[in-house]
């Protein structure tokens, strides 16, 4: 029981697959130059098809670690429009993030995914910070460097936010209009969650949680040992993960620790973190989001409550649309090939209208 209450703390944030798949391989990363794990990944860079290029760069004096993907035939001296992805909460780029940024690549788009300051290939200590100031700082320094890359038409550059990162990317493009088109998938209101739980089950200790937080920020302050929500487990059994609470954190569980596992990506974060993310919410002040926005989300999806909520609080955006995939749950849309396909072909659509 014990580590089924785990699993809710520790997968608030990320999720996943069929619990039916729970014996499917893992993806072998250890095959891929860029460990990668997502079906279809680049194995190699080839002449006139999409590209990969790993680059670095600074957000003050952490080193952040992302991935460009050009589109075939990429040729430096013109100009393309150019997509900013935000990873999942837990997630990393080479996870579904990169999938995505792929997937547009062939669109024709320059794409960029980092790794959140903190987290996954990213520096900065603690490990795990999950605040929502530095994962917004995280998409406004993805929009920083791919202005400066070349090819791109920085009057052309569009957001799309996964999940966790699909409510940091709202957060982000109220006052970032360097982004001419807003999108999100099965967003994730992080401050929502974490303040209330998921589908509210926390409420009677939202209290408790921030004298927990607060007194974790004064021993870190002391010097003392960092203290984590979450945290590394024991692998679940299939008799165990059909006992988790929630579709969602079922789903996710598999996804993130069983078919598409990567070693950077963790569901953990620190327990001062609590004390910015409870006191957060993406849908504040959407007035502020003038740009076109899409929300897509599954029909299915435990999370869909959030993206339905914050799409009406949009009242300025120049153009809104909100796009269900039927029958698709919150984690199918991370990697199920036909609800995949769907998302990308929407997402170009409404990118070629809006650039």
């Amino acid at each position: 029981m014990k580590q089924i209450k785990y699993l809710i703390v520790a997968f608030t944030t990320t999720l996943v697959m069929n619990t039916t798949n729970a014996q499917t391989p893992q993806k072998p990363i250890a095959k891929n130059p860029w460990t990668l794990v997502y079906d279809g990944a680049i194995t190699e860079n080839i002449k006139g098809k999409v590209n990969i290029h790993p680059v670095s760069y600074k957000i003050k004096d952490i080193t952040i670690a992302a991935n460009i993907y050009t589109p075939a035939n990429y040729d430096a001296t013109k100009k393309y429009p150019a997509v900013v992805i935000a990873h999942p909460n837990g997630g990393v780029k080479e996870q579904t993030a990169g999938l995505y940024a792929q997937r547009l690549a062939e669109q024709g788009y320059i794409t960029i995914t980092a790794d959140a300051a903190y987290q996954g290939g990213s520096g900065g200590t603690p490990r795990n910070v999950d605040k929502p100031e530095n994962r917004m700082e995280d998409i406004h320094a993805m929009a920083d460097f791919i202005t400066q890359y070349a090819g791109v038409d920085i009057s052309k550059i569009a957001l799309l936010g996964i999940c966790g990162g699909g409510g940091y990317s709202l957060g982000a493009a109220k006052s970032d209009k360097r982004f001419k088109a807003v999108a999100t998938l099965s967003m994730f209101n992080s401050g929502l969650v974490r303040r209330n739980g998921f589908l509210n089950s926390q409420i009677a200790t939202i209290q408790e949680r921030l004298k927990q937080a607060s007194d974790a920020r004064t021993q870190e302050a002391a010097g003392g040992e960092v203290l984590y929500i979450g945290g590394d487990a024991k692998p679940l059994t299939d008799e165990q993960i059909a006992k988790i609470p929630f579709e969602f954190y079922r789903e996710g569980y598999i996804y993130y620790a069983k078919t598409y596992p990567h070693p950077n990506s963790s569901g953990k974060y620190t327990t001062s973190s609590l004390m910015d993310l409870m006191t957060w919410d993406a849908t504040g002040n959407l007035d502020l989001i003038n740009q076109p926005l899409l929300m897509i989300a599954g029909s299915k999806a435990q999370t869909l409550y959030m993206t339905l909520e914050a799409f009406p609080k949009a009242t300025n955006a120049k153009s809104k649309e909100l796009f269900l995939i039927d029958g698709a749950t919150h984690i199918e849309t991370y990697w199920k090939p036909e609800y995949v396909s769907q998302a990308v072909n929407k997402l170009a659509s409404f990118y070629q209208t809006n650039l």
